[in-house]
């Protein structure tokens, strides 16, 4: 299988970078071929422009040449992965701007669907479980992740995994989050079967 993993973060020294190298080693000793897309290091712009505005009334629409290109680019693969920080209970801008551009009318849904077999949603969350689960921010963020935005585009093995207490910890339970994300890429594919 083939799997683009999307990975947002300013800082290619940050946790979030170091989560995505093991998540991406889990997957190749599986077998999988991947492709890591860093927003950052493109130069994604998130902000959707008039040009790339979803038009409902159409059956197939054109896009700026960037946002075609990374049409084209999800194309190859089969899978996805989305390595991320959770920031305001959500995602980073750059990401919600980059599903808000490219998962666009006529190609993720209206006329057409998303093809990819499977999706990963992997937020590094800087507070506890616990935390997480006191407003169940957990519930919101992963009914968004799974159903609002993958199943309504065609995707229908979506997972949210949290990484928890990002922030501050100790070298030992860095580690930990790292052999999480080792396994999670270990594992793709397999855990996600409905």
């Amino acid at each position: 299988m083939s799997v683009l993993c999307v990975v947002s973060h300013p800082r290619k020294d940050s946790l979030t970078f170091k989560v995505a190298d093991r998540f991406v080693q889990g997957l190749a000793e599986a077998g999988h071929d991947y492709e890591i897309l860093d927003l950052h290091e493109i130069g994604f712009d998130p902000v959707l422009k008039g040009v790339d505005e979803p038009d409902l009334s159409a059956v197939e629409q054109s896009f700026t040449p960037a946002v075609e290109m990374e049409i084209r680019r999800m194309k190859k693969h089969d899978a996805l992965a989305f390595i991320f920080p959770i920031w305001w209970w959500h995602l980073p801008a750059i990401l919600k701007g980059y599903i808000d551009r490219v998962w666009n009318n006529g190609f993720a849904y209206g006329s057409n669907r998303l093809h990819h077999q499977h999706v990963l949603w992997i937020g590094l969350a800087g507070v506890s479980k616990e935390q997480m689960k006191k407003r169940n921010y957990d519930e919101m963020i992963t009914h968004l992740l799974n159903v609002g935005i993958a199943d309504y585009c065609g995707v229908l093995n979506s997972k949210v995994e949290f990484l928890y207490e990002t922030v501050g910890s100790s070298p030992k339970h860095y580690e930990m989050l790292l052999n999480q994300a080792h396994q999670l890429g270990l594992s793709y594919a397999k855990e996600q079967q409905p």
